[in-house]
Formats: C-alpha cells, structure tokens, sequence
C-alpha cells in the first residue's frame, strides 16, 4: 500500500499505523486528576444550536451532556471541562496503559468504543444514548477515527460535529475546541484554563533563542521500509514551531495526500539535521529501533544523541501544547550543531 495513494483522511493513521501492523489493545487501569480548575459541563435549559466546520448546523432541545469523542477531541475537550461518557480511537497501548493521544482523560470513568483505526463498537455506542459525537476532522467532511462503514448508523444516534484540524493555525485550532467546550457549557474562564493559556503563551515566546535558532531540526516518522518527513504547511504544530522561529526542514516533495515526504531507509541522509523528532506514537516505529537502520544510525544528529519524541497527534489544548513546547524547549537547549 503506498502512502501518496491514500485518500487524505485515510493518511496519517493507515500510513503510520496499519502499515506497521497496529495491534494496540484494550486492558489496564489507571487514574488521572483533572485538569485544575475545569468544570464539566451540565445539561443547560433550552435549545442548543451550533455549526461545525463542515457547516452543518446542529439543532438539539437542550445543550448536550451525553458526548462520544475521538481522543483527540476528548482530550482537548477534558482540558477545557468537558467530560465525555465514551471515547475511540488510541487510548489503551499494549501493556494496559494510557495511549497519550488520550492526555488527561480518566480512561476508568470513561467507555471505550474503540482502540485501533476502523474499530468502532455501534452497539455499544447506541447503549449509551449519546447526544452528541465530536471528531477532528483532516479534510472538509469524514470525521476521524469514524469507520465509513459505520457513519450512516452512527449519523442516526446522535447529531455529529467535526472540529477541522488542517488548513489554519495551532493558535486557531486551540482556539475552537475553547469554543466548542464552551457551547457544551464549560467555564471558559476557569483558573486552570486561564493558567493552561498563559503557560502556553510564555512557552511560545521562549521556544526559539538565539541558539536554538540556528539549529535544523528535522520531523520524522518511521517505519519498516520507510521514513516520512513531516510537511510544515499539513501539521499545524510544525508549522507553529516554524513560525516561532525554529529552522524545519521543508520536504521538497511532499506526497500526493500531503503531510509528509516518503523517503526509503537509504535516503535517511537526505536532509541534513541537527536535531531529529521522531513520531512517538504507539502505531509509529519508536527511536530505538529505528537506530537498528544503519542509515538512521550513522546521521550525526543521532551520534550527538539528539532525537526527541514528537507526537504527531497531540491535543489541541493550551495544556496540551504548553507541555509540548516547555519540553521541546528543554531538548532544544540541550542539543548543540552537529
């Protein structure tokens, strides 16, 4: 199966995850505090009405609080207080642990409909009586994590809204999910929000200094035949660190669906780097078996031991992001021209 030929919101998990064999599954426990300061939301009197990024106006005779998400979104919402009833998608690894695509979501209080891509319990779905599903979105209509197979029956339960996660700003992305918490009924002005926003604004201006400016940091994923160069202009996070001020190698030939550049082991020198980030993802090969490729081991950014993880889906929240810049900050001033 080749990457270029998939259709865009088939990309980023078909291509870095069943080709490699996505086997996560279900299993564990574990509990995590919520975020300070949130305040879930409530079933609120009178009509609720909102329109999603595909443009469908959702009408319903009261705010919704039975709410299914993809972990991205409900990641994102819970930082914002939204507790979602059930979640799918990556949110249990192999070992029984949290996924970190599920960020602070208490994946005991929560049903899972889901783990892997094209997983979706409809059964299970409808026993919840959700009143409402939220998923990112990668292109201007599917919803992610939904099976195709499945979307008529899940468009039956419940109203559906799509967050578009491409084609604008982290800040703007960020800044919808705020929007969408808030029409669910969360205090936008809660303390651990507020706190989570000014955390995220101080980490974006200290991101890049004067010597982190002059490293080159290349964004990688990879697998067992092939590398993927991530693409600024298709990952919002890319492009934010670009724009911050941090020198991203740019692919000269992204692929057809976009966001990356496919690359074979042999070629792993073809953009010289500094510093390498390589997708963390549980679908996606980690860093110590990609140095196992003689290609990948022998890169000086390797020798110097400056690889970091990068997630390449992250939650679009200010505390999501704030983590991601303060530690991406701290291996950046770590690391030195290689």
């Amino acid at each position: 199966m080749s990457l270029s030929a998939l259709p865009r919101r088939d990309f980023l998990a078909a291509g870095l995850g069943l080709m490699f064999g996505l086997t996560a599954c279900g299993g564990g426990s574990g509990t995590t505090p919520a975020a300070p300061g949130a305040s879930a939301a409530s079933p609120g009197a009178g009509p609720w009405t909102f329109t999603d990024d595909r443009g469908k106006k959702i009408d319903l005779p009261a705010r919704p609080s039975r709410i299914v998400a993809q972990v991205g979104a409900a990641a994102a919402l819970w930082d914002f207080g939204i507790r979602p009833i059930g979640v799918f998608g990556p949110h249990k690894l192999k070992d029984g642990g949290k996924d970190p695509q599920v960020g602070e979501v208490d994946i005991t209080k929560v049903e899972s409909l889901g783990n892997v891509w094209d997983e979706f319990n409809v059964e299970k779905y409808i026993s919840l009586q959700p009143e409402l599903l939220i998923s990112g979105m990668y292109d201007d209509k599917a919803l992610w994590y939904v099976p195709e197979k499945s979307s008529a029956t899940i468009e039956q339960v419940a109203p559906t809204l799509g967050v578009r996660q491409t084609g604008r700003s982290l800040p703007e992305i960020i800044g919808k999910y705020a929007e969408v918490a808030a029409a669910l009924g969360a205090d936008a002005n809660a303390p651990g929000v507020a706190a989570a926003k000014t955390r995220f604004e101080t980490a974006s201006k200290a991101l890049v200094t004067p010597e982190i400016a002059k490293l080159k940091v290349m964004i990688m994923a990879g697998g067992p035949e092939s590398l993927w160069v991530a693409s600024p202009a298709d990952h919002p996070d890319v492009r934010y660190f670009k724009e911050l001020g941090l020198d991203v190698v740019v692919p000269e030939k992204v692929d057809q669906g976009g966001f990356w550049q496919t690359l074979s082991w042999e070629n792993a020198d073809t953009y010289p780097a500094d510093v390498i980030l390589t997708d963390a993802r549980a679908q996606s090969m980690q860093a110590e078996e990609m140095k196992k490729k003689p290609t990948f081991a022998d890169l000086p950014a390797v020798k110097a031991g400056q690889v970091y993880p990068w997630l390449a889906e992250q939650r679009y929240s200010y505390q999501g992001y704030a983590d991601v810049l303060e530690r991406l900050h701290a291996a950046l001033a770590a690391s030195k021209k290689v």
